[in-house]
C-alpha cells in the first residue's frame, strides 16, 4: 500500500515506523528538515520537506498513485486541506485526518466531513479517544489495557498477574473447567518482554500480563478471577486541565454522582475558564510539582490521581510525589515511549499511550479485507483484530479443531446474532460473524488473508 503521512512528530513517525515495518511504500511529509532527516536516517521511508496541503508538494510525493494519506500535523487546518487537495486533484481513495478541535466534531455539523464539503473517510480525535480510555480505566482498575469490539459488547482487558493472583501456576485447560460459565479467554501473555500465545496446559506465572476476552457484562468477575477486585474510584484528582482533563472532569460530572474530581491547572487563565464549564469539579490553580498544592488538593485522601498534561515528565513526578504523600494510585498519560520502561519504577501504577490509540485506528484501514477494528499491544508485537467472517473465508463451515490455523493466532470470541460465543474445538464460523482475533505479528497478514474476498466469489 502507498502511504503519505503528513506529519513527521510523535505520532506521524509511530505511524511511518509501523507501516513500514510491514513494507508499505511510506512517504513522510513535514515542514521541518530536522523531523524529515531524522525519518530518512532511522527508517526506510521517504521524506519531503515543505507543508502537507500544498498541491506541489503532494504531487511531488507521489498522491496521483496513493492509496491513502494520513494528515497528522499540529494543526486541524492543514489536517483538513492537505484530505480536501489530496481528494480533488489526485483523487487518493482513503483520507484520515487528525482533528483535535472539538468545535469541529459537534453533532449539528457533523455533515461537515461528508463526502460533497470536506471528504474525510476518518477523523481521529486524540482527545476524545484518550479520554475514553483514561475513562475505562478509572472505571474499570484492575485492568492496564480495555478495548471494546463488536459495538461495546466484547471487550479485551490486559490483566496483570500479581503474586496472590489465585489463578497462577494452574493450567489454562483447568480454570475452563473450575469456571465453565465464564465466557473467558486467555488469548495472549506477555512475559519478560515476550509476547506468546499460551496452550491449554500453559500456567500463567506471577509478573505476566494476561491478555483476556470476554463478554461486556463479566470484565468485573473475570478480574475478580485474576485477584483484582480494587474498587471503583471515588475520590479523584486530575493534573491538567487541557482538553483531555476538561473531557474526563465533564463526564466523570455525568455518569459518576458520587465522584469527588478537583483538577490542577497551571495555566491560570486556562483554570478559570475550565472552572466555568464545569460544575461540582474543584478547580486549583498552581503547579502539580509543588508538595503544599498537592496537599491543598487532599491527595492523601485520593483514590486515584491522573496526569494528563502535554508533559511527560510532569504526569510522571506529580503521580510519583501523589504515591508518596498517600494517594493510593495513578494512571499517567505518557507520550514518549522511552517513558514506560522505567515509569514502573518510580511508582506508576498504569500509563496510557495515546500515540498507540492513534495508530491503531490508522491500522485498521491499512489492514485488507473485513477488518472493523485493530488494537496494536507490546509496540506492535501483537495486534487484536476484529474482522467480519465472508462466505469465502478458510474459517468458515468446518469445525474450529479441524482449521489449519496460523500458529501466532488465536480466537478469543465470535459475535453472532446479538451474542457473544466462546470459542471451542466443535464451533462452526458462519457467514456474516465477527470474529475477535489475537494475532502475534508474524501471523497479522496470513489473518488479514482470512477475511479478505476471494476472486472465486464474483
Amino acid at each position: 500500500m502507498r502511504v503519505i503521512i503528513c506529519g513527521a512528530g510523535r505520532v506521524g513517525y509511530g505511524i511511518a515506523e509501523r507501516l513500514a515495518a510491514e513494507e508499505n511504500d511510506v512517504t513522510v511529509i513535514d515542514t521541518s528538515p530536522e523531523l524529515i532527516r531524522a525519518v530518512r536516517d532511522t527508517l526506510d521511508v521517504r521524506g519531503f520537506i515543505g507543508h502537507g496541503s500544498h498541491p506541489e508538494v503532494l504531487e511531488a510525493a507521489g498522491a496521483e498513485q496513493a492509496d491513502m494519506i494520513v494528515a497528522v500535523t499540529l494543526h486541524d487546518e492543514v489536517n483538513m486541506v492537505a484530505c480536501q487537495v489530496a481528494h480533488s486533484l489526485f483523487n487518493v481513495p482513503t483520507k484520515i485526518a487528525r482533528i483535535r478541535s472539538q468545535s469541529y466534531l459537534r453533532k449539528h455539523y457533523q455533515d461537515l466531513f461528508s463526502r460533497d464539503h470536506m471528504p474525510i473517510d476518518v477523523i481521529i480525535s486524540p482527545e476524545v479517544e484518550v479520554g475514553e480510555m483514561v475513562l475505562r480505566r478509572i472505571a474499570l482498575p484492575g485492568a492496564t489495557d480495555i478495548v471494546r469490539f463488536a459495538d461495546n459488547n466484547v471487550v479485551m482487558v490486559a490483566i496483570e498477574c500479581m503474586e496472590e493472583c489465585p489463578v497462577i501456576n494452574t493450567p489454562l485447560a483447568q480454570l475452563t473447567e473450575l469456571f465453565p460459565d465464564l465466557p473467558s479467554t486467555v488469548v495472549g501473555v506477555s512475559r519478560d518482554d515476550r509476547v506468546f500465545i499460551p496452550h491449554s496446559a500453559d500456567q500463567l506465572a506471577a509478573g505476566d500480563l494476561a491478555y483476556v476476552v470476554t463478554e461486556r457484562g463479566q470484565v468485573k468477575r473475570t478480574l475478580g478471577l485474576f485477584g483484582h477486585e480494587e474498587p471503583e474510584a471515588k475520590r479523584i484528582v486530575i493534573v491538567g486541565g487541557g482538553n483531555i482533563g476538561l473531557f474526563v472532569a465533564r463526564t466523570l460530572e455525568g455518569r459518576q454522582a458520587h465522584a469527588k474530581v478537583k483538577i490542577i491547572e497551571n495555566n491560570r487563565e486556562r483554570a478559570i475558564d475550565i472552572a466555568d464549564q464545569l460544575n461540582r469539579t474543584v478547580v486549583l490553580h498552581g503547579d502539580a510539582l509543588e508538595q503544599r498544592l498537592l496537599m491543598e488538593a487532599d491527595i492523601a485522601d485520593a483514590d486515584l490521581m491522573v496526569g494528563l498534561t502535554n508533559d511527560d515528565q510532569v504526569n510522571i513526578l506529580a503521580s510519583a510525589m501523589a504515591k508518596r504523600l498517600g494517594c493510593k494510585s495513578n494512571l499517567v498519560l505518557i507520550n514518549n515511549p522511552g517513558f514506560h520502561e522505567f515509569a514502573r519504577t518510580l511508582g506508576i501504577d498504569a500509563y496510557v499511550n495515546p500515540r498507540n490509540i492513534t495508530i491503531s485506528r490508522v491500522l485498521q484501514h491499512v489492514r485488507r479485507g473485513r477488518i472493523r477494528a485493530v488494537h496494536t499491544i507490546q509496540r506492535g508485537a501483537a495486534e487484536i483484530i476484529e474482522a467480519e467472517a465472508l462466505e469465502t473465508s478458510s474459517l468458515v463451515g468446518a469445525e474450529l479443531r479441524e482449521l489449519d490455523l496460523p500458529d501466532g493466532m488465536r480466537i478469543g470470541a465470535v459475535w453472532r446474532d446479538g451474542k457473544m460465543i466462546k470459542p471451542g474445538g466443535a464451533l462452526k464460523v458462519r457467514p456474516g460473524d465477527r470474529v475477535v482475533i489475537f494475532a502475534l505479528q508474524r501471523a497479522v497478514k496470513q489473518v488479514e488473508q482470512m477475511f479478505r474476498v476471494s476472486l472465486e466469489f464474483f
